[in-house]
């Protein structure tokens, strides 16, 4: 029998601590078979059909805990190999460089890497055995957090919202067979023009911790965090919907800084544990003050895209747009979490 994981602290629907991430993937295997591989020694996700001659291959990865991302947006149009290291904690370079080589079809890889210290080494580990296999890798960063400049994981910003934007706008290009040096080139273009922020509610509980990350009033926010129950900037007396919203939106658009008659994404994100209702009452309030700024709301997104675990709180991302981004976030996508077109 499984054990029974109810402490008085922790209640989860798991079986054990220890098996959370292989037992998740096999569940995932049994629901997506049709357009996922599941490789267990090391763990990684791959599309069924990787890997695709001729294109560009799209490999992330991160601590679990996050979901969907990014195993979820492993599929046409987005990933075509995700990495799933323990509950916030980084995968390996092995798991890197075997996802690598299981999705090259021989026009290079680009890693999506947000910048947590433990993320870019293993990477850049992956990244030098690959070349010495003379596989030609880019490397992209997302540090979009405006909350921060340096935290418990990251020296400088950290890589949050941003990330599920880029994973979507550069999958689409390497689905229509960018080159490598396009990719790489259009990835910096977003990492320097998208900003993000967030908030929590409550902390979140890891599994094999057995306690809450962290301890917050019941009168008080976090504002800034992190996704893995990071400190943010400071703590405040709970608000309204509202007041956080501001909190949120006039940091991220005064830090770039957004400007009038600039087009953007709106992406309001769920950390985990936030009714979609009170997601579009938060996107309510940042359109509003988008609009107030001349910012001309042109494609969004509403929901839990990348998560931390059960934490309540949601996080804002603004990234500014053009024609040719429009066109790449509105090519079809087809992955367990994201599909359109």
């Amino acid at each position: 029998m499984p054990e029974l994981v109810h402490t008085g602290v922790m209640k989860k629907l798991i079986n054990s601590p220890q098996e959370v991430v292989r037992e998740a993937l096999e569940g995932m295997e049994a629901a997506h078979g049709d357009r996922l591989r599941i490789n267990y020694e090391p763990p990684f996700i791959a599309r069924k059909d990787a890997p695709v001659k001729g294109k560009v291959a799209l490999v992330s990865g991160g601590g679990s805990g996050h979901e969907p991302m990014h195993g979820g947006y492993v599929g046409k149009g987005m990933l075509d190999a995700a990495c799933p290291g323990q509950v916030f904690t980084s995968p390996t370079p092995d798991q890197m460089f075997e996802a690598s080589k299981a999705s090259t079809g021989g026009a290079g890889v680009v890693h999506i890497v947000k910048n947590y210290t433990g993320d870019i080494m293993n990477f850049e580990l992956a990244a030098e055995m690959l070349e010495g296999d003379g596989i030609k890798v880019e490397t992209v960063l997302t540090d979009d957090d405006v909350a921060v400049e340096n935290s418990l994981y990251t020296a400088g910003r950290r890589g949050v919202g941003l990330t599920v934007l880029m994973e979507k706008l550069l999958g689409a290009a390497a689905e229509q067979h960018a080159s490598l040096a396009d990719i790489k080139k259009l990835g910096d273009v977003i990492r320097g023009t998208g900003r993000s922020m967030g908030m929590a509610l409550t902390p979140c509980t890891v599994p094999h911790a057995g306690k809450p990350s962290f301890e917050l009033p019941d009168d008080e926010i976090e504002l800034g965090i992190g996704i893995h129950g990071e400190p943010g900037r400071r703590r405040v007396k709970f608000a309204s919907a509202d007041a956080i919203t501001e909190m949120l939106m006039e940091p991220i658009i005064s830090d770039l800084p957004f400007k009038k008659g600039d087009d953007v994404v709106l992406f309001v994100n769920g950390m985990g544990g936030t009714p979609l209702i009170e997601l579009y009452i938060i996107y309510r309030k940042a359109a509003q003050i988008a609009k107030q700024h001349g910012l001309k709301i042109v494609r969004n997104l509403v929901g839990p895209y990348i998560t931390s675990l059960e934490m309540a709180g949601t996080s804002i991302t603004l990234l500014k747009m053009n024609d040719q981004l429009c066109k790449l976030w509105d090519a079809p996508v087809d992955t367990p979490a994201l599909r359109w077109g």
